[in-house]
């Protein structure tokens, strides 16, 4: 039985695209200019987990579509770094993203479409509407039904292929999504920091561990010092970071300075012992940035994979930083499993 996707009537015009530097194209676009042609307009940040979740599917979907389809990757920054084109440069290559991206810093584009989602979808028919839209992940079977629908819509007859086969197990049918720890930030805003201490505006404060930890925050020992969106080490010795969760999968975004884009230094690489339930990462959990070792080497800003449990769990992490500067923005978590 074919599955019919319902799409958006042609009412709402999808908006320019703001001025910004572009990667993968020798010139701008413009929505205007890609009118006969159907769009796909892709909102993600390189250091979101859930966006580098999506990005093998438009990869496909580039490579089944690109002769009617046009991705655009609107890179909109999470966090301070996320500015800097060097950092996109090096994500677009090792992502193996081949379409245009379009560096929105000022958030113009994402303003324009009314967007407020990492990451989030728009399907644009060959004559400028916005005809399909999807936020996080999933779903993606119902968007290249979309696509292929969008393009029949101009032509009927096209030989189209049968839509794709889920890419990872917990995202076929029968798969349990539970739900993880939620997405915990650090600095002072929105920040989870669970010490009694409580955040010191951006002064430097020493802090102590608590005996009792609850999932849904985290802890620190050590002197550490709060920006808006990260907090960071400003110890001599070593510091550690607990982490009560519920999830499959760990996720952390460090940095190994604070610092770094501001001033332009180019510290050395930080080494970040990780431990789970007070023992160090057997080698079948660890996460795909973990080192035989046990340690994650923090080299540059992004998004770090600590562990891979093999089923929907609860544990506590424990971190051990000895480098001053070393910075940490975000931890996110994921809950799908195929059982």
């Amino acid at each position: 039985m074919v599955q019919e996707t319902l799409l958006k009537p042609r009412v709402v015009r999808a908006p320019e695209f703001a001025p910004g530097e572009w990667l993968n194209t020798e010139r701008p676009l413009t929505v205007a200019g890609l009118r006969g042609r159907a769009t796909l307009v892709d909102f993600w940040e390189y250091s979101c987990i859930n966006c580098l979740r999506t990005l093998p599917y438009l990869r496909e979907w580039h490579n089944r579509y690109g002769k009617w389809l046009t991705i655009v990757g609107v890179h909109t920054p999470e966090f301070p770094f996320g500015r800097e084109k060097s950092q996109i440069e090096m994500a677009v290559h090792e992502q193996d993203i081949r379409y245009p991206v379009l560096l929105d810093n000022n958030f113009q584009t994402w303003d324009a479409f009314a967007n407020r989602f990492w990451p989030a979808k728009y399907l644009i028919d060959q004559d400028g509407y916005i005809r399909y839209q999807s936020y996080g992940e999933g779903g993606y079977g119902e968007f290249e039904r979309a696509i292929q629908t969008v393009l029949r819509d101009r032509e009927p007859n096209l030989d189209l292929p049968p839509i794709m086969q889920p890419i990872r197990a917990e995202d076929r049918p029968g798969a349990v999504c539970y739900r993880p720890t939620p997405e915990l930030h650090t600095g002072l805003d929105r920040g989870a920091l669970g010490n009694p201490e409580g955040y010191a505006g951006g002064a430097p404060m020493l802090y102590i561990l608590p005996k009792e930890r609850q999932r849904g925050a985290f802890y620190v020992s050590g002197a550490w010092q709060a920006g808006e969106q990260f907090l960071a080490y400003q110890g001599q010795t070593e510091a550690i970071i607990q982490l009560p969760y519920e999830a499959v999968e760990v996720n952390a975004v460090f940095s190994p300075h604070a610092e770094m884009i501001e001033r332009m230094l180019h510290p050395e690489a930080v080494g970040v012992e990780i431990w789970q339930d007070d023992r160090p990462l057997s080698e079948a959990i660890r996460g795909a940035d973990i080192a035989a070792d046990g340690r994650v080497l923090v080299d540059r800003p992004r998004m770090y994979n600590l562990v891979r449990n093999p089923g929907f769990e609860a544990h506590e992490l424990t971190l051990r930083v000895k480098t001053r500067g070393f910075a940490m923005y975000a931890f996110s978590f994921t809950g799908c499993v195929r059982e």
